[in-house]
């Protein structure tokens, strides 16, 4: 059992409170012509410093934007092209329900690598967001995990210091990071796993 003492809780977004598939925008976009969305994966698959530049700020939106419409062969509009992209999330709805029980007695921040258009169609419209006291996006921070900078942004933010941060992250090299930076982290498998690690450390 663990006598460390937490206050806060930090939480990644993707796959781990809402999961994501982008064949479902492959499919979308080659139901719209054949092999479309087959292209445009291998080629954001094949360019992911696009993704990341997005995620991180340094490429506008309208850079992006335009960089896929050009892949897409332009057969589809700007806002067609940020719905697809975006409605890839499904919700865990197992590791969200613990979040009303861990904010009774934690401080709850949400760490993500997103982009503004994945926030802006894809998962802003999730109720469980009212439950964390503030969201620390690297598109907004202009910064990537596993960069030290995002870690202590979060640390700014609550006010407390870094032994006192648990984090749940389902990438590797991110818990890693956040162990390396003081904080106390796990892997997330699954929601199973995940109960367990938070009740080992008398946190749930």
């Amino acid at each position: 059992m663990s006598n460390r003492k937490y206050s806060s809780v930090v939480f990644d977004l993707g796959m781990v409170l809402i999961p994501f598939d982008y064949t479902i925008a492959v499919n979308k976009l080659n139901k719209i012509e054949q092999n479309l969305g087959n292209r445009f994966i291998e080629f954001y698959n094949s360019n992911y410093h696009l993704h990341r530049e997005f995620e991180k700020g340094v490429m506008t939106e309208t850079e992006f934007i335009n960089k896929m419409l050009t892949i897409v062969d332009h057969k589809i509009d700007r806002e067609t092209f940020c719905k697809i992209y975006s409605e890839i999330f499904t919700l865990n709805e197992d590791v969200v329900s613990l979040l009303p029980v861990l904010k009774k007695e934690y401080k709850l921040f949400l760490l993500s690598n997103t982009n503004s258009i994945h926030q802006k169609y894809g998962w802003q419209k999730y109720e469980f967001l009212k439950y964390f006291d503030k969201l620390i996006l690297s598109h907004e921070v202009q910064s990537l995990k596993p960069e030290e900078k995002i870690y202590r942004d979060v640390e700014k933010a609550s006010g407390f210091s870094s032994e006192e941060h648990f984090y749940i992250d389902d990438i590797k090299e991110y818990v890693d990071t956040a162990i390396k930076l003081g904080w106390d982290a796990v892997q997330f498998v699954d929601y199973k796993k995940l109960e367990h690690d938070l009740k080992s450390r008398n946190i749930f």
